[in-house]
């Protein structure tokens, strides 16, 4: 029957080897979830053409969609691959190499031939003008129209798309900045204009610098990008409302992505680590580590009381990807995770030790793994877990995509095997071994450096590779528990369809809190929640559902760094004070389990983060009703040989089918379980449940 009035609510996430969806019908309570692969050359194809399946599917028109809810690695994938717009720089006089400079920091010492990160605007193309704003706001020179009038001329004349204007202590006085996009509005109409006073309006120059570079650099290509995007789905029929997911958690409009699009720098893994904070909730375990396996990354997130962490410092093209400081800074809000290049994708190699490496290269969607059948002539790990037994090659994406496992074998055998003097399953062991304790490193490195305990937290597996790898990096992490939603493969879409409208502002303005003016930070605050609450009008978000969270980067006197600590509701003053004091002291102890006496508190810098209702999604119906069998035995489809690592060799294995694992379903390791877009691989002697959400809950210390 075809849905033509439901309220419809879809999930898009595009990654880099495949777009995942998932359709929310309201009325009937039915999820309805799909995946096909990337389209790199156009992304906004893969959505349409996976949409319009998708919602064949379930019976739904274009028309009845009322929203969607989009994440992209767009953005990511124009800096890293430097295919953003010609773009300059428009600063103070002197300061042109401000970004080339950096902080003079080596992220590694010892290394001899470092490479630094290349800014996005070559150093011909940093113009000056001479203006001068002094750090507490006050204009020691003022700006020459006639000068940014012959700047204008000249970036028009010369081709360039974008222009960044970052000039000195803008954060504290934005007038210059805005004098200066005026004058190019004026003179050079066709340039698109990102200030750092609009952008991020924070200190620290290079920073902020960077920042605005980044988001006026792919302002034109995600503008284009949307638009296509738009365009597209009005002529599927859709003319329902789209929002993009930010970075931080939440969702924005088309208008606010096209203005900050560098505040879509992490939208898709953000999404998964929103879905699995909001399984955690709902399950009772609000601390959970968030595992997400793709086909080109893994994400992991420390999930805390319900909520993921989050940080405004980030780096994006890393020249070494694991090292920090070798890539370009962005002060946005983002959610805390650490990325790693280790997906189903991930291509094995052999270095010039002889040791056999995995990943970050990836095959990507297009040629794939070898088992794909679309020309890729190096093994991935999805081929070593074909290979293995772990995954069906007549049941991939549910039998939509047939794998090629003669062609797997041929290429770790001819790659790996042959040159490391293994047989063919000792390679795909060694392949699909490596990563799992590439990302369980990575993962525990994550959760030290938040001062948090991996043991202590049951890892929440998703993406298409998650379920198939879980068991393996939980037991190395020694995680007490293991969780797999139903819907694996497009979990992190869930987490589209359950964030909030929401938008964060940040103002700094710097002193001691036993010398702090009080009256010109509630004034920051109080114009942050106004804009704030502007855009989310401007959204229809109703302003009874708006809430306002606020927090400030505080630090000992004499420190470099910030933490950053929750702030009260209400007009602060002198008597705030010793609360705000204790605040920081107590997550300070938290992070460092140590203090520093009495020493004076200082603040940089004050955030508001501005939120809509969080949606509800009856994530219990997720396969609606009379799907299930009583008896586990009933739900058995068959056996397969699976490899064993505690036997060293193949063995059969019951293969169950997912959907039809309902409530209260138990069983006791191995097993292989299946569903359309991922495969659950459950090691010897573990014991499994299935609980009211039809989520696998596995007890590692069975």
């Amino acid at each position: 029957m075809t849905v033509e009035q439901a309220e419809v609510r879809v999930g898009v996430d595009i990654g880099g080897t495949f777009t995942d969806l998932l359709v929310f019908d309201l009325a009937s309570g039915r999820f309805q979830p799909g995946k096909t692969l990337t389209t790199p050359d156009e992304p906004s194809r893969a959505v349409t053409e996976g949409l319009a399946t998708v919602l064949a599917d379930a019976g739904i028109t274009p028309a009845a969609v009322r929203q969607i809810v989009h994440g992209t690695t767009l953005v990511t994938n124009a800096i890293i691959e430097r295919k953003g717009a010609e773009t300059a720089l428009i600063t103070t006089k002197g300061f042109r190499d401000a970004v080339e400079i950096g902080r003079e920091h080596r992220y590694d010492m010892y290394d001899i031939f470092l490479e630094l990160p290349e800014p996005l605007v070559p150093r011909r193309r940093r113009l000056e003008l001479n203006e001068r704003v002094l750090s507490d706001g006050e204009v020691l020179t003022p700006v020459d129209p006639d000068e940014v009038e012959a700047l204008a001329r000249q970036l028009a004349g010369d081709g360039i798309e974008a222009v960044a204007v970052a000039l000195l202590h803008s954060y504290r006085n934005p007038e210059h900045e805005r004098q200066v996009e005026a004058i190019l509005n004026e003179y050079a109409p066709d340039l698109i204009v990102s200030t750092s006073s609009d952008v991020v309006p924070e200190i620290r120059e290079y920073e902020r610098t960077s920042t605005t570079i980044a988001n006026v650099y792919v302002r034109p290509v995600v503008t284009r990008y949307l638009g296509q995007l738009e365009e597209s789905l009005a002529e599927m029929g859709f003319a329902g409302s789209l929002f993009i997911m930010l970075s931080s958690g939440g969702i924005c409009t088309v208008e606010t992505a096209r203005r900050y699009p560098i505040r879509l720098i992490e939208s898709g893994p953000a999404a998964g680590a929103i879905a699995a904070a909001e399984y955690g909730r709902r399950i009772g375990m609000e601390n959970v580590l968030s595992f997400d396996m793709g086909g080109t990354t893994a994400k992991a997130c420390i999930i805390d009381d319900g909520e993921p962490m989050t940080t405004s410092d980030f780096e994006v093209s890393r020249v070494y990807r694991f090292k920090k400081g070798s890539g370009l800074p962005v002060k946005v809000p983002v959610i805390e995770m650490i990325e790693i290049g280790a997906g189903g994708g991930s291509t094995a190699w052999i270095d010039s030790l002889g040791l056999l490496k995995v990943g970050p290269e990836s095959a990507g969607a297009q040629p794939g793994p070898v088992c794909y059948g679309q020309g890729g002539t190096q093994p991935t790990v999805t081929d070593a877990d074909l290979v293995l037994g772990y995954l069906d090659p007549n049941y991939f994406l549910g039998g939509a995509m047939a794998l090629d496992i003669q062609g797997a074998k041929e290429a770790i055998v001819r790659e790996i095997a042959e040159p490391l003097g293994l047989d063919l399953l000792a390679a795909a062991w060694g392949i699909h071994q490596v990563v799992n304790e590439n990302m369980a490193g990575a993962a525990r490195i994550h959760a030290i450096e938040q001062g948090k305990d991996p043991r202590s937290y049951p890892l929440f597996a998703f993406g298409g590779a998650g379920p198939v790898h879980a068991f393996n990096v939980a037991r190395i992490l020694r995680s007490p528990r293991m969780v797999v939603p139903l819907g694996a493969g497009v979990t992190s879409t869930v987490g589209f369809l359950t964030a909030p409208l929401s938008f964060d502002f940040v103002r700094t303005f710097y002193g001691r809190l036993d010398d702090m003016d009080w009256a010109h930070v509630n004034g920051l605050f109080g114009e942050m929640e106004r804009e704030g609450r502007s855009i989310l009008d401007a959204a229809g978000v109703p302003k009874a559902e708006v809430t306002v969270q606020r927090s400030a980067e505080m630090r000992y006197v004499g420190q470099g760094h910030e933490i950053v600590v929750e702030i009260p509701q209400g007009e602060l003053s002198d008597e705030s004070i010793p609360e705000l004091t204790q605040r920081f002291e107590r997550e300070y102890q938290r992070l460092y389990e140590r203090g520093a006496g009495d020493n004076p508190v200082e603040s940089l810098s004050w955030r508001v983060v501005i939120s809509g209702r969080r949606p509800e999604l009856p994530l219990d119906r997720m396969r609606g009703e009379g799907d299930f069998v009583e008896l586990v035995p009933d739900a058995q489809k068959g056996e397969r040989r699976v490899y064993l690592p505690e036997d060293g060799k193949l063995a059969a294995v019951p293969v169950f089918d997912r959907y039809k694992l309902g409530p209260g379903a138990r069983m006791t390791g191995p097993a292989i379980l299946e569903e359309r877009e991922s495969t659950v691989v459950i090691g010897r002697n573990a014991r499994l449940a299935v609980d009211d959400y039809l989520n696998v809950i596995v007890d590692m210390d069975a």
